[in-house]
């Protein structure tokens, strides 16, 4: 080989080299919107994991700017300011855009459905992630599961609830499947931003607040102006979840994809283990320091209402929607599949074995 072309193939495999060295240090910065506000406790502290892990695992070519609700002012807007491509992550809940995509609500949580832990197993190894796929695409988006409080409290109610009469006219912050349930007995529903639960239920605006369980209800404060907690019945799981625009996806290199994956699926499981624990530290501090609050359950003919009135309405949805139908069917079949393990395990452990 001659000299000029030693040196041409010198430059030519330095360029190479080069290229490879740049294409593996090029840093994406992505930028997420989420429903909560700063300092959100447990829900942000999701984001922010995520990002953090993200970021290492990628050896930090994936950054991730989180923007808390009083950054991009629409809570509830996460759906539309991804798929517009204003953001390119969201974290949120899915049946909030029930108005405007009412399949999504479904794989929030469904009243008297799964626990968290069938509803894991139903999302990733019974063909939930792929109906939430099938829900999500036509809008350009990619859904994952996003992390779950568990099962979560009935809400917090300023006067005690004896009767379905005491429903009719009752003002409450409920979302979801479980608002078009409690409008059905009479409940004036409404879906107020996390930010200003507490002064509705303070003011008055409202009679009663669901929101999540003690980690999450002690802090913003609801045991100093409702005396009443009620254990739930409409939200026995509540996955929330991260949103991806397709396009920032797939503009994404194969290894990066992976990692995002990977760390929304590891941020979901931590949200969830960190629920269970904070929710066990809050109420035995708010037993212990606030004595005036009243655990309380539904009465059985409320309970047998809300659960005949549920029935109804999924029963609606699917005659009306194929793909309501299709979802709820298999949601259905598959709880039915696995119900049966939970009852001689957790539940006969819990009936029959463990103590208080």
């Amino acid at each position: 080989m001659s000299l000029r072309n030693t040196l041409l193939a010198a430059v030519a495999a330095t360029v190479t080299v080069f290229s490879f060295s740049a294409v593996a240090q090029e840093t994406h910065t992505l930028r997420l919107a989420q429903t909560w506000g700063p300092n959100s406790p447990i829900l942000g502290e999701t984001t922010e994991h995520f990002a953090e892990l993200a970021e290492k695992m990628s050896d930090g070519r994936l950054r991730i700017r989180i923007d808390p609700s009083n950054k991009h002012k629409a809570p509830f807007g996460i759906f539309d300011l991804v798929r517009h491509g204003q953001y390119d992550l969201g974290h949120t809940a899915s049946y909030y855009y029930k108005g405007t995509i009412p399949n999504a609500m479904y794989f929030t949580t469904i009243p008297f459905g799964m626990i968290a832990p069938e509803m894991y197993a139903w999302f990733y190894h019974g063909g939930g992630m792929e109906l939430m796929q099938e829900v999500y695409e036509p809008y350009g988006l990619l859904s994952f599961p996003g992390g779950n409080t568990g099962n979560q409290m009935g809400g917090w109610f300023r006067e005690e609830i004896n009767s379905l009469e005491d429903l009719k006219g009752l003002k409450m912050r409920t979302p979801g499947f479980a608002g078009e349930v409690m409008s059905e007995l009479g409940v004036a529903v409404t879906n107020i931003p996390p930010g200003e639960l507490y002064s509705s239920l303070e003011r008055g605006t409202v009679d009663a607040v669901e929101w999540v369980g003690p980690a999450l209800d002690f802090p913003m404060g609801f045991h100093q102006v409702a005396d009443y907690y009620y254990s739930g019945w409409q939200e026995p799981n509540a996955e929330v979840q991260f949103l991806v625009n397709q396009d920032t996806w797939n503009e994404l290199p194969v290894d990066l994809q992976e990692i995002l994956r990977v760390a929304m699926r590891t941020a979901a499981y931590d949200m969830y283990i960190q629920s269970m624990h904070e929710s066990g530290v809050a109420w035995d501090r708010m037993k212990e320091n606030y004595p005036n609050v009243t655990h309380k359950v539904f009465p059985p003919e409320v309970i047998e209402a809300l659960r005949e009135t549920t029935n109804r309405l999924l029963r609606e949805a699917a005659e009306n929607d194929p793909m309501a139908a299709k979802i709820i069917k298999s949601q259905h079949d598959y709880l039915k599949q696995v119900r049966q393990w939970t009852n001689i395990s957790d539940k006969a452990y819990l009936n029959s074995v463990a103590g208080d």
